[in-house]
């Protein structure tokens, strides 16, 4: 029983739930879905790619976690790299498997998902910008991987934007909690090159844009008013609070508080989309 827990913590199952559920939203703002077990299909396959991502990206960091994460499994030696690598391969090979089951674009948006994920974990991680880059381009990606699933995928565009500014300003939120392994291992992000107040900065400017652009699909008549009363106090005013929080106490244990805070509103956005739809 102990190894099935540490398997699952391993794989990080809330991230591949909201994977998932991001491909399903994709697909349901696109249009009219005709075939729901190419959403099913889709779904499955966001999920297991985004676990191997997960673990791929646990089994390079086993140094960096002795510091930042010691009760992850790897470190507290629960499962050994290994086993992490072979999982996060097997899991890699099942979405991708999946993915021929769609459509032909799904197939080479599944492939790029996944080389990215390998590249972040073995390089991209430790190089300034493309880390958060990386991160947010893969879960944006989820929402048009659910978008060609339907006949056009043009508006998981707007969902795919939002996706990628949150996950940008979080990702610099979860590396200034992380300052202090990425410091002494040398790892390049924004606040080890350019500090915490830059980095909180530019947290700021980008979840200001954000607030900015989630009332525009309601003044362009794309989404109806429930998504505007959802989408202000559900994800802006919660923008809001973080950036507020951040500012007044930048320790490690409140940005991941922060963070946490953040990976939960993720739901509360992804709702706010799927009702702006009716």
């Amino acid at each position: 029983m102990s190894k099935i827990i540490a398997f699952l913590k391993l794989t990080r199952p809330q991230n591949n739930l909201i994977a998932a559920l991001s491909v399903l939203v994709g697909a349901l703002v696109s249009g009219v879905i005709e075939d729901w077990w190419r959403v099913a299909f889709a779904c499955l396959s966001a999920f297991f790619i985004s676990a191997g991502g997960n673990c791929l990206n646990d089994f390079f960091d086993v140094e960096i976690d002795k510091i930042n994460k010691p009760f992850r499994p790897l470190p507290k030696g629960e499962i050994s790299r290994k086993s992490a690598l072979w999982i996060s391969l097997s899991l890699f090979l099942v979405g991708l498997c999946l993915s021929f089951f769609i459509r032909p674009l799904s197939v080479v948006i599944a492939t790029i998902a996944i080389i990215f994920l390998i590249f972040y974990g073995h390089t991209l991680k430790r190089k300034l910008f493309w880390s958060n880059f990386t991160v947010s381009f893969v879960s944006a990606l989820a929402f048009v991987y659910g978008g060609v699933t339907t006949k056009d995928f043009a508006l998981s565009l707007i969902p795919a934007v939002f996706a990628f500014l949150f996950h940008m300003g979080r990702e610099i939120i979860k590396d200034a909690q992380d300052f202090k392994g990425d410091l002494s291992l040398n790892v390049s992000s924004f606040p080890t090159r350019c500090g915490i107040r830059f980095s909180l900065a530019l947290t700021t400017i980008i979840f200001s844009f954000l607030i900015l652009l989630t009332s525009l699909p309601y003044l362009f008549r794309i989404f109806s008013l429930p998504y505007l009363i959802m989408v202000i106090p559900g994800v802006d005013l919660v923008l809001l609070y973080v950036v507020w929080s951040m500012w007044k106490d930048s320790s490690t244990s409140n940005l991941g508080r922060l963070s946490t805070l953040l990976k939960i509103d993720m739901f509360l956005g992804l709702a706010a989309i799927y009702i702006g739809k009716f």
